[in-house]
């Protein structure tokens, strides 16, 4: 068994071979059984006096009174706030109940949670500029340490500025307790750094973005121990559950050491945010964000594998671009999303994603760098029937009709990720191309 680590994370001044210096702002990591016992010791090195705990009811009763005990143990005044919504949304009115709750005379935030409310509670240690630590309850999502809350602002899903919480406390005690879902939902999080490793890679190629290759192999050493000890996540093994924790945590870092969301998302993150805004404007049902991303990432994986047999033709993905009517797009994305669409409307006129001559300009950079672009998603995706065989280990659906019965939306769903950002995936590659399609069509 695991035996809890207090981490300091060693920053350095060194410039990397990217041109970047990459420093953390998580600056303590607790690890293994019994880590929560740290918490003590943590807030004295802030100088804590009075700590504020948040949680959710669900959280709270997964960690909770181990944290409340840690405290009480060693006489730390605490005040706390509970969400009673059995299903807490990340959105204007959680940050806004969780910031009025918050006691002014504590001087330090204290999460307990996964994704929801670690998001929340980054927004409110930014706003209220105390530290924050949080006690992650389940190794479900990448987001423990990345400086951005994954938000439903208006009724979409958009990635907002928050901060990196100071400490992480992954506590094995509590996340081998985690249900099943929870965990796997956790890999499938990590399985999509397959997809958008790849695409940082393409979208250097292409359009000159930065990439940075240490920050992808940090990445890629993380994925690989998660699918090395994938099989133990089912009974809900130590070193298979701190692998996935670490992993998500390491690939939070890589986003916040690259300064951008690259290392560890692209189209399948994309395609979970629409299923996730259909299900805040129409009521549709919605499954955990790791589980959409896994499903999304081997449809992904699809798709690339079908790509590698194109052979790129100029006047094909010339005259697509030339009949696209943008008017006509901008209708679709209504009827898929309805109000959370007019953000997505309204960023093109700053994105220019649709310009017809900058396309003209990028698909001759596209033709020049088809072999390199081929050798990329060789080099990175596995096939499609290797992660099928994962997926049925770990009993993940594999399907976007798993999680979207409405087949006649997929294509629309997968076309509506290049829209999201203004970030190069795939949806927009097979644009250029002028096969989106032909390919959207694909999707199952």
């Amino acid at each position: 068994m695991s035996k809890a680590r207090l981490i300091k994370t060693e920053n350095s001044d060194t410039l990397c071979e990217c041109g970047k210096v990459h420093r953390s702002a998580l600056e303590y990591l607790a690890v293994g059984n019994g880590a929560i016992s740290e918490l003590p010791t943590l807030l004295d090195i802030y100088g804590a006096k009075k700590a504020f705990l948040i949680s959710d009811i669900n959280t709270d009763r997964a960690a909770g009174d181990k944290v409340r005990a840690a405290l009480a143990k060693k006489g730390i005044a605490f005040g706390e706030y509970v969400f009673q919504n059995s299903e807490l949304e990340p959105n204007e009115w959680a940050v806004g109940s969780a910031t009025i709750k918050l006691d002014k005379s504590a001087d330090i935030l204290v999460g307990i949670g996964s994704g929801t409310v670690n998001d929340i509670c980054k927004i409110v240690s930014k706003t209220s500029k105390i530290p924050y630590i949080i006690v992650a309850t389940a190794p479900s999502m990448d987001g423990y340490a990345s400086g951005t809350s994954s938000m439903i602002v208006d009724g979409l899903k958009v990635s907002v500025n928050s901060k990196c919480p100071e400490v992480i406390i992954g506590d094995t005690d509590v996340l081998c307790e985690a249900p099943v879902k929870m965990l796997v939902s956790g890999l499938g999080d990590m399985l999509a750094k397959y997809i958008s490793i790849a695409e940082w890679r393409i979208a250097n190629a292409i359009g000159g973005e930065y990439y940075c290759e240490k920050i992808a192999k940090d990445v890629r050493d993380a994925l690989l121990a998660c699918v090395k000890n994938a099989d133990g996540l089912l009974r809900g093994d130590v070193e298979s559950v701190e692998a996935v924790f670490l992993g998500l945590v390491k690939s939070g870092c890589a986003m916040d050491h690259a300064g951008v969301s690259r290392p560890a998302s692209g189209v399948e993150h994309y395609i979970s945010h629409v299923l996730d805004m259909r299900g805040q404007e129409f009521g549709t049902a919605v499954e955990t964000h790791g589980i959409q991303c896994a499903v999304a990432t081997l449809s992904a994986a699809k798709l690339y594998c079908k790509l590698k047999d194109h052979t790129p033709d100029l006047d094909v993905a010339l005259k697509y671009v030339a009949d696209f009517e943008f008017d006509a797009w901008a209708k679709e994305l209504q009827t898929l999303l309805g109000k959370a669409s007019a953000p997505m409307i309204a960023a093109e006129a700053k994105d220019g994603k649709y310009d017809k001559e900058k396309h003209s300009e990028r698909i001759k950079v596209i033709i020049g760098n088809w072999d390199k672009i081929i050798s990329i998603i060789n080099e990175e995706i596995p096939s499609p029937d290797t992660l099928s065989q994962l997926f049925k280990a770990l009993g993940l659906p594999q399907n976007i009709s798993d999680l979207e019965p409405d087949v006649s939306l997929f294509p629309n769903i997968f076309k509506a990720t290049k829209d999201i950002r203004d970030k190069y995936v795939l949806s927009r590659l097979l644009w250029d191309l002028g096969i989106i399609d032909e390919y959207s069509n694909m999707i199952v």
